[in-house]
């Protein structure tokens, strides 16, 4: 596994994840602050040691337009925490359609979940409801922040104070 380094804007708002190469050449330009440093690596030099970033937060502020995650089959399944929504299986997981494609339903957050292949048979070509099943969540947006929360939740303990802030959960 690579070691990553949380991306913070100058307001403090996580923006993205990168190396931790490049945090530390960002910090070393003066282009960003050191935040959290890794207490377990470090960089050494033949004369010198340098903490590894964790954290740094930039010294300009980037304007960011709205950075989504994008829809597609590996971040349904991230989201919905590797779980089918209607029995909790973890096993053979497949997407569904809340409303079915047969009857007008979208492929969008709001209507597809994941589904193992037991329950995606069992439901067909019904609604949850008409099939006689109940969602464990309801499905949604998830924003940028609550993407990168919970990708990185257990990894690194440094984040998330950043990562917990008031986050604006897109509908």
């Amino acid at each position: 596994m690579t070691i990553k380094a949380l991306v913070l804007n100058l307001d403090y708002t996580p923006i993205t994840v990168c190396t931790v190469q490049r945090a530390f050449l960002l910090v070393y330009l003066r282009k960003a602050d050191l935040i959290e440093a890794n207490n377990v690596y470090s960089f050494h030099t033949v004369s010198d040691t340098f903490s590894m970033p964790s954290v740094i937060k930039l010294n300009r502020y980037v304007n960011m337009p709205y950075k989504g995650v994008v829809l597609n089959r590996d971040n349904i399944f991230k989201r919905d925490g590797f779980k089918c929504q209607y029995c909790g299986r973890e096993r053979e997981l497949t997407l569904d359609h809340l409303i079915p494609k047969a009857k007008g339903g979208k492929t969008s957050w709001n209507n597809l979940v994941t589904a193992c292949k037991k329950c995606n048979s069992k439901k067909g070509n019904y609604s949850p409801e008409e099939a006689g099943l109940r969602l464990s969540l309801l499905p949604y947006r998830p924003s940028y922040i609550m993407y990168l929360k919970k990708l990185y939740e257990n990894s690194y303990d440094e984040w998330k104070p950043y990562l917990n802030q008031k986050e604006s959960r897109v509908a």
